[in-house]
């Protein structure tokens, strides 16, 4: 699979969303920004939104929804960057709403059925017109806090909890048709799926299961964001190995893509006519890449 770079320089990118203009909106945690990267790679500022901008999707209003984790400390070495744990500055994390024509933001949740937000990491909107998040949660050298998913309105109206605990939750998606959300969790490299019942309601688990095991990732893969394919597989993005793994979310069977030279690759989009473009942020290393898919990505709900 050939990879081109759209453009590098980026400050830990994530999040990223294929517009319909041919753009890549993204957010970049440490520089702290919503930005956008134009075909041609030049790189636009939207919004300048503190903390620690993650996960990114587009409302059924046509703005961009961002879960702000709330910020990180960085440290780079031998050219790469990586969080390492909660900012000094920290205060909470945050669901935030962007008007992508002005800039504008505003603060919709700051927590969940009482419970502050720690760290909201990843985001998707379902068809009827709600969004699910997860909350990884935060840590340091001594506590970790437990994390969950939850379920909100984009008017500001509602947001609960969906499940918890879990153990660093990170990217969040719909199964074709919202029949199943998947959740993978950083720190076990598992994916767990979610039976949905309605908007923001899934099928009560089996203890001592939070859900159903999609898969255990082999070796030291640290599970990161993902994006679900047209025919339902899940398009996991991986840390270390620095890859995405494509997995069939019945049998659990994974097929590894390997990825430009970087360990830590968070996060798969896609978009053109086919849905077989797919953008893919290299974050240690600051760089957007671009690639042909083998598979149509699921065309999401919403788009700008």
């Amino acid at each position: 699979m050939k990879f081109t770079k759209v453009c590098d320089g980026l400050e830990f990118p994530e999040g990223p969303i294929a517009m319909d203009d041919g753009s890549i909106v993204l957010v970049e945690i440490k520089r702290q920004t919503l930005t956008r990267v134009t075909p041609d790679g030049k790189k636009e500022v939207i919004a300048e939104l503190g903390g620690g901008p993650n996960g990114a999707a587009i409302g059924p209003d046509g703005a961009c929804y961002v879960c702000n984790n709330g910020g990180f400390n960085w440290r780079t070495d031998g050219g790469h960057t990586r969080p390492t744990g909660m900012a000094d500055d920290y205060v909470t994390g945050s669901i935030q709403r962007v008007d992508l024509s002005s800039g504008k933001f505003e603060t919709l949740y700051t927590e969940s059925d009482g419970r502050p937000l720690r760290g909201p990491n990843d985001i998707v909107f379902d068809k009827a017109g709600g969004f699910y998040f997860t909350d990884l949660g935060k840590s340091n050298s001594e506590m970790m806090h437990h994390g969950a998913f939850h379920y909100a309105q984009p008017d500001g109206s509602s947001c609960h909890r969906v499940f918890g605990p879990l153990v660093t939750p990170n990217g969040i998606g719909l199964s074709p048709g919202d029949t199943e959300v998947y959740v993978a969790e950083t720190r076990t490299s598992r994916i767990w799926a979610f039976e949905v019942t309605g908007p923001g309601k899934v099928k009560p688990p089996v203890a001592p299961r939070p859900g159903r095991l999609v898969t255990t990732l082999p070796d030291f893969q640290l599970l990161d964001s993902l994006a679900i394919q047209e025919n339902g597989h899940i398009a996991q993005a991986t840390l270390v190995r620095g890859g995405i793994n494509i997995v069939d979310p019945i049998t659990g069977a994974a097929e590894f893509v390997e990825c430009p030279s970087d360990p830590s690759i968070t996060n798969i989009c896609f978009g053109g006519a086919d849905m077989m473009d797919a953008w893919i942020c290299a974050s240690a290393t600051g760089a957007l890449y671009h690639a042909r898919w083998p598979y149509p990505g699921l065309r999401l709900h919403f788009n700008a």
